[in-house]
């Protein structure tokens, strides 16, 4: 998928400005720590809103200040793997990975339950809480739960750092 990014955002005192145009396949941001990419990747998602800008994946528009569009995060059908995993600590790994899988409408669903379990390595653990996997197998999971929600996209934000 494409993106297509100019965005000026506000975080605390700070100014981040990102203008990327990526055509489809991976895509890395890269930079040192503090420049903003965490604060750019949860643009995308719709989870912070810029200030100024204009934000498309796909030619899909998800953003534009100019024009006054602003889907919603649930309507980006984007995948996050967030740097701090976000687990839900009350909900076995079973239950961590459905909980997208769920709410996905049939035709985005690609993946099932046992394919990403068996793809990831992480079938033995799907009884588990996530307070009892190592930092490797809780990525795991994050990843899983992100694919099964059947995203058109997937943004992720340091997921390998663990494994």
């Amino acid at each position: 998928m494409s993106f297509e990014i100019d965005v000026t955002l506000r975080r605390g005192e700070r100014t981040i400005a990102c203008r990327l145009s990526a055509p489809a396949g991976i895509t890395a941001l890269v930079g040192p720590s503090g420049v903003g990419k965490s604060s750019v990747l949860e643009a995308i998602a719709g989870l912070l809103r810029p200030e100024a800008g204009r934000i498309a994946v796909g030619g899909e528009v998800l953003f534009d200040s100019a024009a006054g569009v602003n889907l919603a995060p649930e309507q980006r059908a984007c995948g996050m793997v967030f740097q701090d995993l976000r687990l839900f600590p009350h909900r076995r790994v079973r239950d961590n990975l459905l909980y997208g899988h769920r709410l996905a409408p049939p035709e985005r669903r690609f993946l099932s339950l046992d394919e990403a379990a068996a793809f990831l390595d992480i079938a033995p653990l799907l009884d588990r809480r996530p307070r009892t996997l190592s930092g490797g197998e809780a990525q795991r999971v994050a990843i899983g739960r992100a694919l099964l929600a059947g995203p058109r996209f997937l943004l992720m934000d340091e997921p390998l750092t663990a494994l």
